[in-house]
């Protein structure tokens, strides 16, 4: 017999699974959702009487599946379906069918089209990250236009559109080749990873990072190291997402106010799950093509394995932005090199480093706190005040702002 919490959990994880099938049988995005809903319905019935099936996703897509058929013969809608890929008449023999529907390429391909669909370029980031967590994550709007400090009919609104957009993709899709896979490989994770930095940017003073969209994203980056069990930039992606939520419950102090990595208690740290990264960190390096998420897992790692703030191995962390700038040589990858080589060489040296970058991120939040910490470093205090001052005007949100304020208290006090 199935308990809720665990019949919830199985829904959850065959989710993208399930749905991006309907989605390839169905050609339609609402048609889809609810075959699911009808399944998972279902599901809450039957499961806790029974018991969870081996395959949940399997027997989800069956019962959604010939629940769809009997509504599209309801409605004489069957002729028009009969035209689609798939065989929609429910079989007789209930084994063959489900070896018939879970078939490993063809599931693989179908959650590739699903978060494909989700990170299409014609569809702006914001939209990208809406659409995945109500698609592929099943958040409501509310849920999300609290994410994004909306209001939900506003956010309705974007789904809607973004909906439209996605469905005449889905209408279109295509088996993809292997190369096609690997490049919608790079998009999906991008989508992952942009999620899991909005659970962190979503955050709010009493609540600085929204875990809820963190663990969704880590459960989908799960997902995806699933079906490319080999890749290891997917276990690099994994591995940085589980490092930085390993410390989300030690990121904020009883008042709400942003803690540094100085600060937080480590106890706190989830040492399971920087175990887990530090595993998949090894298991992709040995692979020999280290990439942009494991370089930055590793990073993470480093700070993860200090047992104290002086105990970081800060030469380590330089060593590896080094190789990150060669991968990504982009302003923020430069910013934070400077704060690692700050902690090395001096804060006369990183602000060196950190000029050429004042046009790039000049609207940077982090980039005037890091100025404001080497100008401190070097007892110029009043222009230390002036970064933090700057950093004010570029609308942090209030734990942020508690932050810089304290910082410009300490800075009074000297």
């Amino acid at each position: 017999m199935g308990r809720p919490a665990t019949i919830e959990a199985n829904l959850a994880e065959a989710r993208p699974r399930v749905l991006a099938a309907f989605v390839r049988r169905f050609r339609d995005i609402d048609e889809a959702e609810d075959a699911f809903q009808e399944a998972a319905v279902r599901a809450l019935r039957r499961w806790p009487d029974t018991q969870i099936p081996s395959d949940p996703a399997a027997w989800l897509i069956r019962v959604g599946s010939n629940a769809m058929i009997d509504r599209i013969r309801r409605d004489r809608k069957l002729a028009a379906y009969r035209q689609s890929e798939a065989v929609l008449e429910p079989a007789t023999d209930e084994e063959e069918r489900l070896a018939d529907e879970i078939d490993g390429a063809s599931m693989r391909d179908d959650v590739l089209r699903l978060l494909f669909m989700c990170c299409h370029p014609y569809l702006s980031v914001q939209d990208q990250l809406a659409l995945a967590l109500k698609i592929v994550g099943g958040f409501s709007v509310e849920q999300i236009a609290a994410a994004f400090l909306i209001k939900p009919k506003t956010m309705e609104q974007r789904i809607t559109r973004a909906r439209k957009k996605a469905g005449n993709i889905a209408c279109r899709l295509e088996t993809p080749t292997a190369f096609e896979r690997m490049r919608r490989l790079d998009a999906v994770c991008l989508m992952i990873y942009l999620m899991f930095n909005e659970g962190y940017s979503a955050g709010t003073a009493d609540k600085p990072v929204n875990a809820e969209i963190c663990e969704e994203a880590i459960r989908l980056a799960r997902l995806v190291l699933s079906l490319f069990p080999s890749q290891p930039e997917v276990m690099g992606l994994l591995a940085l997402c589980l490092c930085q939520h390993s410390r989300h419950r030690a990121r904020a102090g009883s008042d709400g106010e942003l803690l540094t990595l100085e600060q937080q208690d480590r106890t706190r740290w989830d040492r399971t799950a920087i175990a887990e990264a530090g595993v998949l960190i090894e298991k992709a390096l040995l692979k020999g093509r280290p990439g942009p998420y494991q370089i930055q897992a590793a990073i993470a790692a480093v700070h993860c394995r200090a047992a104290s703030a002086e105990a970081t191995d800060w030469r380590e962390i330089a060593l590896l932005y080094d190789a990150l700038m060669g991968r990504m040589p982009t302003p923020v990858v430069a910013l934070n090199r400077a704060v690692a080589v700050s902690k090395t060489e001096g804060p006369k040296e990183a602000l060196t480093l950190l000029e050429p970058l004042a046009g790039d991120l000049a609207g940077y939040l982090a980039f005037h706190v890091a100025h404001a910490d080497f100008l401190a470093g070097l007892n110029h205090t009043d222009e230390a005040r002036a970064a933090l001052q700057t950093a004010l005007t570029l609308n942090p949100d209030r734990a942020q702002a508690r932050h810089i304020e304290r910082r410009l208290e300490e800075l009074d006090e000297k």
